[in-house]
């Protein structure tokens, strides 16, 4: 089962990512912050991760920096609900990252994972 890793500082937006993923056969850790997030992928291992950009602690950008030192073929999603995400493409540890919009619908979730998976040239599970 594909383990995902959600970063989110709204507990309502992880708790409806986590339903979606694992209706669909995920494995899901939720991290509130971006320190508890960056210590929940030091020590288990991760087939995706959704951060969101702006953290209470941290900036999103920051962690996914740092979650792709770790694992630059990680496939990972960064959600915002206050700024276009079109910056991404200016920072090397932030390509192929895919960008998602809130509020979003389970669907376009389901559709950045599987996008995500496809730019690190990765398969994800036929659930999806």
């Amino acid at each position: 089962m594909p383990r995902v890793l959600i970063i989110d500082d709204q507990k309502d937006v992880r708790a409806m990512v986590a339903i979606v993923l694992r209706v669909n056969h995920f494995e899901v850790v939720e991290a509130e912050t971006g320190a508890a997030g960056l210590k929940a992928f030091a020590e288990s291992r991760f087939d995706a991760a959704i951060v969101d950009i702006f953290l209470g602690d941290t900036s999103g950008v920051d962690v996914i920096t740092a979650l792709r030192e770790r694992a630059p073929a990680l496939p990972v999603i960064a959600v915002s609900g206050m700024t276009a995400l079109d910056f991404m493409d200016q920072s090397p540890h932030l390509a192929n990252v895919v960008g998602l919009q809130k509020p979003f619908r389970p669907n376009d979730l389901l559709q950045a994972l599987r996008k995500a998976q496809a730019a690190a040239g990765d398969e994800i599970s036929a659930a999806v």
